[in-house]
C-alpha cells in the first residue's frame, strides 16, 4: 500500500517516479511487439522506429535514474520510501536493459538478407506475448505492492526457459535436416534467446516489487533462479 507523507511535494515526487516507472514499461512493451512484428515481416521501417524508441528510452533511463539520485540526497528516506526509491533504479534498468534486447532484434532486421520462412516461427510470436505479459504483470505488481501477483510472475518465468529450450531443440533439428535453413534458423534461435532474457528481466522486476513490498531481497532465493545458456550480464553486455 501507498502512504502518505507530511510533505506534500515529496508525495508528489514519489507518485511522480510511480508513473514514469509505469510509462517507460508500456513505451517497452509496445517496443517489443513492433521488434517481433518487423522481424516477421521483415520491416525495416519498425526497425528503424524500435532503435528510434530505444534511444528514447535510454534517455528516460537516465532522467529518472537522476530524479531518483536527487530525491534520496534531498529526502534521505528510510524504510519503505528507500525500498521504493532504489526499487525504482531497479526496475528502470530492467526495462532498459528489456529495450535492447528488442533493439537487438531490430538490429538484426536492418542487417539480414532476405530470409526462407520456417514452420515454427509463431513460436517466437507465443514467447514474445508471453515475455510482455509477463512485464506488464511484474509492473502491475511494482505500483500495487502486491508480493502475491510478483511470485506469480516470478513462477511463470520457467515456462518460457522452457519454450526456450523447446525452440532450440527445434531449430537444431531443422539444421540438421537441411542445411539451407541454417542461417534463418540462427536468426530465429538469436530471436528467442533474446526473448527468453526479456523474460529473465520481467522476473527482476517481480523481485522488486516484493522487496518494496515486504523488505524482502529474494533475487537468490529461488531454485528456478538458473539462466538458461549463460549468465544475464554476459548477455547484456
Amino acid at each position: 500500500m501507498n502512504h502518505v507523507h507530511t510533505s506534500k511535494n515529496y508525495e508528489v515526487e514519489l507518485e511522480n517516479l510511480r508513473t514514469r516507472v509505469l510509462s517507460m514499461g508500456g513505451r517497452v512493451e509496445s517496443q517489443v511487439r513492433s521488434a517481433v512484428l518487423a522481424y516477421s515481416e521483415g520491416d525495416t521501417q519498425m526497425a528503424e522506429q524500435v532503435l528510434t524508441i530505444e534511444r528514447e528510452i535510454n534517455l528516460e533511463h537516465l532522467s529518472a535514474d537522476q530524479f531518483c539520485t536527487e530525491v534520496i540526497a534531498r529526502r534521505q528516506p528510510a524504510a519503505r520510501d528507500l525500498r521504493l526509491l532504489l526499487g525504482v533504479i531497479r526496475v528502470i534498468s530492467d526495462l532498459e536493459r528489456v529495450a535492447d534486447q528488442a533493439a537487438k532484434i531490430a538490429k538484426l532486421v536492418l542487417r539480414s538478407e532476405q530470409r526462407s520462412a520456417l514452420p515454427r516461427v509463431h513460436s517466437i510470436y507465443q514467447s514474445a506475448e508471453m515475455a510482455n505479459t509477463m512485464i506488464r504483470g511484474a509492473l502491475d505488481a511494482f505500483a500495487r505492492e502486491d508480493s502475491v501477483q510478483a511470485r506469480k510472475v516470478m513462477s511463470s518465468d520457467k515456462e518460457l526457459d522452457d519454450q526456450y529450450i523447446a525452440s532450440m531443440r527445434q531449430l537444431i533439428t531443422y539444421m540438421m535436416e537441411d542445411p539451407r535453413t541454417i542461417s534463418s534458423a540462427l536468426d530465429d534461435l538469436w530471436v528467442a534467446k533474446a526473448i527468453e532474457r526479456m523474460g529473465d528481466h520481467a522476473e527482476n522486476i517481480a523481485e522488486v516489487a516484493i522487496y518494496i513490498a515486504e523488505g524482502e531481497d529474494v533475487r537468490y532465493s529461488s531454485a528456478t533462479d538458473q539462466n538458461v545458456g549463460g549468465s544475464e550480464d554476459e548477455e547484456d553486455e
